[in-house]
């Protein structure tokens, strides 16, 4: 019989694999001397942003007549992981630039997608994220932002939180109550706003455990003016456009996660092949070797889930939601796992910053929380078994 053709099949082509050594190398060569640095000082990194801009790695979420790479999200979840190997806070950067724009990509007219994807696709724009609010993480439709329609115009009010590059962004997408009589997570829409607009601020910044090259708090709108234009997709539609971005976006944490927790593995196999105690490298005895072994052997099982999830996310099959959420809750919990096996295999040395293990773990702990806290995975794949 003829070979048959797996449709579940997935692989990187010669192009994707050319693709993703490239990324190694800028990464070990550019962004690993800086990864310490920039987590001890708090500050975005906009050498490694405009480096991203210059290689077409910003390209990457974006299809090519935007001025993209049209590569896919397998592609792009490829180099999320290689670059969170070194640094997680300069992966946030191409994590974002999906984020931040999936909304006008799924949803947005022609006229937003024209104005918005070219000028990210090649690095001159940032976007932000806002949907979570102080008193309204994991449930949104609690929200207290508001939007009332002006004329031609929607007035914006409301404090958002946690939102990612928070002063950093050129836009935000944002998500405010357009009809006040509707229940719970109805009667919410999803606008895009120019940082510049009159009424804009930024508000709070958050201290940090982790990821601390990327600033996070609180973006405020006091009366923000937008015209009707910049609303993403149907009035009172906001909901659909939060839950479709994010059945999308949180392979971008399932990936970071997978390259946090092989950085830390790789950083814990080096040491235990130098490190000598009872006149042995410590790699020879088993406890350690068992370690290593776990370790290696659940960031391998968490980039296949990743990348099949990916793929499905390519070819848009009807089971993506489910295989994202999955792959977000799986290799995050390996990050975390991993990384604090990490910081055990060094000891002492785990725990001082001299060594980037206890780095891995403090970044490691956020990708169980944002984009939908782990719990929030699990009810999300469990609705898919009844």
């Amino acid at each position: 019989m003829p070979p048959t053709t797996d449709v579940d099949t997935y692989s990187l082509t010669q192009e994707q694999v050319d693709f993703r050594d490239m990324i190694r190398q800028i990464v070990r060569e550019r962004v690993a001397p800086r990864a310490a640095e920039i987590d001890a000082k708090a500050e975005y990194p906009w050498d490694i942003r405009k480096l991203f801009a210059e290689q077409d790695l910003l390209g990457l979420p974006f299809e090519e007549q935007y001025g993209g790479t049209g590569t896919g999200a397998l592609m792009l979840s490829v180099a999320i992981e290689e670059v969170a190997r070194a640094c997680a806070s300069s992966a946030l950067i191409l994590m974002l630039q999906d984020l931040g724009t999936l909304p006008i990509k799924l949803f947005g007219s022609d006229e937003l997608k024209q104005r918005f994807l070219p000028k990210c696709a090649s690095g001159e724009w940032s976007p932000a994220f806002a949907l979570s609010e102080p008193e309204a993480g994991s449930d949104p439709g609690g929200m207290i932002t508001k939007a009332v329609k002006d004329g031609d115009e929607w007035v914006i009010t409301g404090t958002k939180n946690w939102i990612s590059n928070l002063g950093i962004a050129d836009f935000y997408i944002v998500f405010a109550k357009t009809d006040m009589s509707a229940g719970r997570s109805r009667g919410i829409s999803a606008f895009v706003v120019e940082a510049d607009r009159p009424g804009f601020s930024v508000g709070k910044v958050e201290h940090k455990l982790g990821i601390k090259g990327s600033p996070t708090g609180s973006p405020i709108f006091d009366d923000v003016r937008v015209p009707a234009a910049n609303l993403i997709g149907v009035e009172g539609k906001g909901m659909n456009v939060a839950l479709g971005t994010l059945d999308h976006s949180r392979l971008g944490v399932a990936a970071q996660a997978v390259g946090i927790a092989q950085g830390a593995t790789d950083h814990a196999v080096a040491y235990a092949n130098e490190r000598r105690q009872f006149g042995n490298p410590i790699s020879e005895f088993q406890g350690i070797q068992f370690k290593l072994a776990d370790m290696e052997t659940r960031t391998a099982a968490a980039r296949e889930l990743l990348y099949r999830a990916s793929a499905k996310i390519d070819r848009h099959e009807a089971d993506r939601g489910k295989y994202s959420a999955m792959a977000k809750l799986f290799a995050s919990d390996t990050a975390m796992a991993v990384t604090v096996e990490a910081v055990q295999v060094l000891g002492g040395y785990g725990y001082v910053n001299e060594y980037p293990v206890e780095r891995y773990m403090r970044d490691a702990k956020i990708t169980q929380i944002y984009e939908g806290t782990n719990e929030i995975q699990r009810l999300v794949i469990a609705r898919t078994l009844r």
